[in-house]
């Protein structure tokens, strides 16, 4: 999964390529809506979360939503492209520059008059990359996020509630709060949500250069992520995994020190000591018991 500052990093680089140069050629396979114009040119270039939107003069504009599998690539022409003609979703090439999208679920054009006919962009949370991001309405989103009973780590990958954040800061988010993955987010206090959102726009945002990927001060390079098997640099704790949430990625957490709002551990009782029992009853509190 993209992580925000890449996406941003993307546009960045798609800006310098394509903004007020004429485009010779647009192709995509799969598009929904009107094809651009070969003439026309790139007026602006900009990514919000997993989005990245490409505008031409002439009031179009490409809307890709990268969600878990897409990407941007620039190449020089002539280039090799890294990834197969397959996965292609949409080329824009100018005399110098050749920008192509892999593998995006969703590219679709609309007029720019027409922005309001896409709802679902305006739900989105601040983009914690952005420095002008508005921290206090996404900690109000956190705090009141629809489902109480809903686990922590899932609730930081929810695009209407912090914008830009995947799945390697999430997991890098909550170590350095302490928080347990399976924390109900119902039992996050004001006071920590707060904190939350604020390690996760700096984090973030100090990666918005193409430069090495940077976690946590005193920190050589992530805390967890990628991590498991590993000591943790706070209690040397074993770093364990567990693939989680609607679209089985891994997270990667300290059983050691990550104990803020753990959900207590059942016991069986006397008539529960049948081996499938212990299985059934500990699947929720896998967190604990997987490495």
């Amino acid at each position: 999964m993209p992580e925000g500052d890449t996406i941003h990093r993307t546009a960045a680089a798609l800006r310098s390529a394509l903004v007020d140069k004429q485009m010779v050629r647009f192709d995509a396979p799969r598009l929904v809506g009107v094809t651009p114009r070969a003439g026309r040119y790139v007026v602006r270039v900009q990514a919000k979360a997993k989005h990245v939107e490409i505008e031409w003069d002439d009031g179009v504009v490409l809307h890709t939503n990268l969600r878990l599998s897409g990407s941007w690539h620039l190449y020089r022409q002539g280039q090799s492209w890294h990834r197969p003609h397959r996965e292609v979703r949409a080329v824009i090439e100018t005399a110098t520059w050749v920008a192509v999208c892999f593998s995006a679920p969703l590219v679709e054009t609309f007029r720019v008059p027409n922005l309001s006919r896409h709802p679902g962009l305006g739900r989105l949370g601040p983009d914690l990359a952005r420095v002008d991001a508005d921290l206090d309405r996404a900690a109000e989103l956190l705090l009141s996020y629809d489902d109480p009973r809903a686990a922590i780590s899932e609730v930081l990958l929810d695009q209407r509630v912090l914008c830009g954040l995947g799945n390697v800061y999430r997991c890098e988010v909550l170590w350095a709060c302490e928080l347990s993955p399976q924390a109900p987010v119902g039992e996050v206090a004001e006071a920590l949500a707060r904190r939350i959102v604020n390690v996760a726009a700096r984090l973030l945002r100090a990666n918005l250069a193409p430069n090495k990927r940077v976690a946590m001060p005193g920190v050589p390079g992530l805390a967890v992520y990628g991590r498991s098997g590993q000591g943790c640099y706070r209690c040397a704790e074993t770093i364990k995994t567990r693939h989680a949430g609607e679209h089985d990625r891994i997270v990667y957490w300290c059983p050691g020190c990550q104990t803020r709002l753990a959900p207590k551990r059942r016991h069986l009782d006397d008539t529960d000591r049948h081996p499938a029992a212990r299985l059934f009853l500990d699947a929720d509190d896998s967190y604990r018991s997987t490495g």
